[in-house]
């Protein structure tokens, strides 16, 4: 399987991801960037801080020069991209993390002129990388920088208004790096809060750092239970977040709507994953609401063209350009919810109004790389003449796979950039009609594979 995936570079440290090449990632990646400096952290993976040093050698070999951040969060390494280090800005930044991957995986998350590097130029340095010969070692040029503590100052900063507020602040940090920033905003906050596995830790020995997965916030639930008023968790770079209440676990999607209600008629861009109901809320607040693709990257470059108030995907990506600069961040993220407790607005209460819907999961098809996207173009030719037992249709949106809309709901397959599957979601006023969609999908997604 190819490092080079659509949003990122991923693999397997030593066998995919080694001195070889990281190295020549390095060295190609250097020619991309115009300005003299690259920021680079990493995340708490034991080989993390060995890849940093492959990566010195090849953006050094290339001319560049290395500001060092050390052990961060994702979204330090985006922030340093908008603050100035001793008269120095730097023109790119690169995130070494494998984010909520296993253990062994890690990889580069890219940034050049404050955009995502991604896709095609990502498939491009991939195929430059075969080509190049390994460069040889020139003189290390790498300066340190304290990006945490200018990160958590600034924090610090925007959020006076919450200090020492009451709320009881439950939290997971599943042994991933938001602890390397979260204890002292929340102490110079003077917030109450509890914390759990805070400690960076690569093997993640108490769950895997993915809040997305229910499984994984057993122990932060029991927690909130027990001590909490509020409960956040971290992926295990920390620009995803999950948000949980006493009775519900909170969404990307619905975070979006809790959020845009202290905004004047934002725009706001969700994703093809997001519930109808969301986009229908914003609309009848008069928000302007976006539907787009799936992925950081493609979400960063559409909020960038339409200027968008805020971003977010269903796995909880959530994007600010209100009051932020645009990225995805689970701590600014986690700030903005304790302000909307702070203002006296009470989630339960405010999801408790909108209309009741039924939302499965995403579910998983699993198919081959050569093979996902052959099976959504023949879904889109079977649509055409769907068979005569299919729900009635409204409409197509073909942004990012199939987004089928119902006279009850919605149904979605489409083909993941970054791994083998189809993902697919339902949504339906009632649970048996989202199971019928479920049903009928899946049977075209069974006829379209038998047609290739």
């Amino acid at each position: 399987m190819s490092i080079y995936r659509e949003y990122d570079i991923r693999g397997i440290y030593e066998k995919e991801l080694n001195e070889q090449s990281v190295v020549r990632i390095g060295y190609a990646l250097a020619s991309k960037i115009d300005g003299e400096y690259v920021s680079v952290g990493y995340d708490a993976r034991s080989h993390s801080p060995i890849l940093f040093e492959y990566l010195v050698h090849g953006l050094n070999a290339g001319g560049k020069k290395v500001l060092d951040m050390g052990m961060v969060p994702t979204p330090v390494n985006y922030f340093t991209n908008y603050q100035e280090w001793d008269g120095v800005t730097t023109s790119a930044s690169i995130m070494i993390t494998g984010s909520h991957n296993p253990s062994e995986y890690n990889g580069l998350k890219i940034t050049v002129d404050k955009a995502p590097f991604f896709s095609e130029d990502i498939y491009a340095l991939g195929r430059e990388c075969e080509t190049i010969d390994f460069p040889a070692k020139v003189k290390r040029d790498v300066t340190k920088i304290d990006a945490v503590t200018r990160y958590v100052d600034f924090l610090v900063h925007e959020f006076q208004h919450l200090k020492a507020m009451d709320t009881k602040i439950v939290y997971d940090c599943g042994n991933g790096v938001a602890g390397v920033v979260t204890e002292d905003i929340f102490a110079q906050l003077e917030l109450k809060t509890k914390g759990l596995y805070i400690e960076p830790d690569g093997t993640f020995p108490n769950h895997h750092p993915d809040p997305s997965e229910e499984h994984n916030l057993e122990d932060v639930k029991k927690l909130l239970a027990t001590d909490g008023d509020i409960a956040f968790a971290y992926d295990g770079d920390a620009d995803r977040i999950a948000v949980l209440t006493h009775k519900n676990n909170i969404k990307g999607d619905m975070m979006a709507l809790l959020y845009s209600m202290t905004m004047d008629k934002p725009t706001v861009i969700g994703e093809v994953k997001c519930s109808q109901v969301m986009y229908d809320e914003l609309e009848r607040r008069g928000a302007t609401a976006i539907m787009y693709k799936t992925g950081h990257s493609n979400l960063k470059v559409k909020m960038k063209e339409t200027d968008a108030d805020l971003a977010c995907e269903v796995s909880g990506h959530i994007f600010f350009k209100n009051r932020y600069f645009g990225y995805d961040d689970a701590i600014y993220a986690t700030l903005r919810m304790l302000e909307l407790l702070h203002d006296k607005i009470d989630l339960d209460e405010e999801l408790a109004k909108l209309p009741k819907v039924f939302s499965t999961e995403e579910i998983k098809v699993k198919t081959t790389e050569d093979e996902k996207f052959k099976i959504i173009d023949a879904v889109k030719v079977l649509l055409q003449n769907p068979p005569a037992s299919f729900p009635t249709i409204r409409d197509i949106i073909d942004v990012d796979g199939v987004r089928i809309n119902f006279e009850n709901g919605w149904g979605l397959v489409r083909a993941s950039n970054t791994t083998p599957v189809l993902v697919t979601r339902f949504e339906s006023t009632s649970k048996e009609t989202a199971e019928l969609y479920e049903k009928a999908i899946n049977d075209l997604i069974v006829k379209a594979q038998n047609s290739l």
